[in-house]
């Protein structure tokens, strides 16, 4: 597998080098040289194969060479331990519910599947790993439950103070061992910023192997593939057209869809569903890209207002706005629009959201309202238990939320966390002191 820079002013690299470089010199985002397209006898079988099956043979076509197929089943096989299932709502709405893995949220597949790969390849070094995360929400929790424990890798996790739900906090500020909780006072954009420039610096990078589990890394982009074929799989025997409605942050997640698409995925639209922060939806109507600073929504793991992963979209389509519309719908919905979803669902068809799947689910009654046809399979991406914002879910419903064993046990445990300004130079003082 070889990779490219989507500023394209560095040199291409192995999918080993991309893995443990995160950010190419040129501060672009790496991305395949050529994403192959999987045979038709693939999908002619694909429903008679399991989510694992499923995952190997998507990895195995994007990775090559580069791990050898016993390794890469075990990965797969170790990382992926749990389900996708994909739950009917009405005749024409289904629910990929993605929250099955140990932190209840989508980003488990991504963490668990990068942090066993890293663990691949670290095995043949003796250099310790640094890994620097910034999260919204459910990224911590999912990168510090997957690098747990992992010999060589340290990691750092960077989130807003006050702008994640206790729950959130508690999965990854409980952990200890490897992990480092690092509280920041500012927004996500702070924290993803502090991270970006400690990959540029070049006294941090000659002191300590730096690497970043953001959906900036390929080796979390891979395994988000693997979901929506895990969809069609399911759904095939419908015979209807696929329409994928995607809550979107960073949109590491859409460019999973988007690459699926590439590698022979029959799906006819993509909805880019956003709260208010709602920049890629603006650009896909006045073909303007205008980052500005994230507003604080109760869906606060998409609260982002430069989402990295936008590069990869451009690059993707060869910065084609035209060809990226055909692809790609976006919509964008208020708290109070997503609140009455979330009532909406729970009273209509029984079925309990969390504030980010609500989105999806008004993106995607948004387009089927404009297009006129629901004469498809529309799949909203679920990509976290109802239970990680218990607050708002339970006042939006007004009914009771189960919260699973695992995460109430852990509400109980101790915060840990180190305070810090969104100062780089305070922060890689830290990064150096624990060097």
């Amino acid at each position: 597998m070889r990779l490219y820079s989507t500023n394209q002013a560095s040199p291409e690299v192995s999918l080993k080098e991309a893995l443990f470089k995160g950010l190419p010199p040129d501060n672009g985002l790496y991305l395949p040289t050529s994403i192959p397209r999987l045979p038709a006898g693939f999908f002619d079988q694909i429903h008679s194969l399991s989510l694992q099956e499923i995952a190997f043979e998507v990895s195995k076509a994007l990775i090559g060479d580069d791990v050898d197929d016993g390794s890469l089943k075990q990965i797969v096989e170790d990382a992926i331990d749990f389900d996708a299932p994909v739950v009917r709502i009405n005749n024409y709405m289904y629910a990929l519910e993605l929250f099955h893995g140990p932190t209840l949220a989508f980003k488990d597949f991504g963490a668990r599947f990068m942090a066993r790969l890293m663990a691949h390849f670290v095995e043949q070094s003796e250099e310790e790993v640094h890994i620097l995360v910034a999260t919204s929400g459910d990224t911590g929790s999912a990168v510090a439950q997957g690098f747990l424990g992992v010999k060589g890798v340290k990691v750092a996790v960077l989130y807003p103070k006050g702008k994640v739900s206790q729950i959130q906090e508690k999965q990854f500020t409980t952990l200890g061992e490897n992990i480092t909780a690092v509280e920041v006072e500012g927004t996500f954009d702070d924290c993803q910023k502090l991270v970006k420039q400690a990959f540029l610096d070049v006294e941090l990078n000659q002191k300590m192997r730096l690497n970043s589990a953001n959906s900036i890394n390929i080796g979390r982009l891979i395994p988000q593939t693997f979901y929506y074929f895990n969809a069609y799989a399911r759904l095939k025997s419908t015979g209807k057209a696929l329409v994928f409605s995607t809550p979107s942050g960073n949109f590491g997640n859409l460019c999973g869809g988007l690459i699926a698409k590439k590698m022979g995925l029959p799906v006819s639209r993509f909805i880019a569903a956003t709260n208010v922060n709602d920049i890629v939806p603006q650009y896909l109507q006045n073909g303007v890209f205008a980052p500005r600073p994230s507003t604080p929504t109760i869906s606060n793991a998409m609260d982002v207002g430069n989402p990295s992963n936008f590069a990869r979209i451009l690059a993707l389509y060869d910065n084609d706005i035209e060809k990226i519309r055909a692809d790609v719908y976006g919509a964008s919905f208020t708290d109070e629009e997503t609140r009455n979803a979330l009532q909406e669902v729970s009273a209509r068809y029984q079925y309990t959201l969390d504030p980010h799947t609500a989105v999806g689910y008004l993106g995607l009654e948004k387009y089927l309202k404009e297009t006129k046809n629901k004469d498809v399979a529309g799949v909203i991406l679920s990509t976290a238990h109802p239970s990680k914002f218990i607050d708002v879910v339970e006042k939006a419903t007004g009914s009771k939320t189960i919260i699973p064993d695992r995460l109430r046990a852990r509400l109980k445990m101790k915060k840990v966390s180190v305070p810090m300004k969104a100062d780089f130079q305070e922060f890689k003082k830290f990064l150096l002191a624990g060097a």
